[in-house]
């Protein structure tokens, strides 16, 4: 599991949950690899990473024991059902579970992944649309997820 810049913050099993924050585990899927990133609606990322697609359901449940979720949202791009199916049979609740639009999110990702890691010397120079990033941004695609799900629950509350 490789993971992100962002570490967990220490929580019981799950304590921000039960303490009524909402939290959602975002998962932008893949054939080989995943993005995952669990995002509380005050608190912001908590944690991201990449996996293989391989190892999606071992990392749900050690990310679900940690932080706890409200909800798991799972793109609906090339993968998904596979990954639904991996959760579902590992003892994921079925009801946690939430297929959602991804449409964009690979370029919003880049574009987040350029504005926290902007290009140094000569790359610079070249513009931003025409680069790709050096390593793997699927798990900013992954916090998207999460942060469209909580802004569109904010707006129907």
């Amino acid at each position: 599991m490789r993971e992100s810049q962002w570490k967990p913050k220490s929580i019981d099993g799950g304590e921000r949950v039960r303490n009524s924050e909402y939290i959602a585990i975002g998962i932008d899927p893949g054939r080989v690899k995943c993005g995952i990133a669990v995002v509380g609606e005050s608190s912001g990322v908590l944690w991201s990473g990449i996996v293989s697609a391989s190892e999606v359901d071992q990392c749900v449940a050690k990310l679900l024991k940690e932080f706890g979720a409200n909800a798991i949202l799972v793109g609906g791009g090339t993968g998904s059902k596979e990954i639904i199916r991996r959760l579902i049979e590992a003892g994921v609740d079925d009801h946690l579970l939430i297929v959602t639009d991804e449409r964009f999110t690979t370029l919003e990702a880049r574009r987040r992944y350029f504005k926290e890691h902007p290009p140094k010397g000569w790359r610079r120079l070249i513009p931003i649309s025409l680069q790709t990033p050096p390593e793997p941004y699927d798990h900013y695609a992954a916090i998207l997820l999460v942060e469209r799900h909580i802004a569109k629950r904010a707006g129907a509350k």
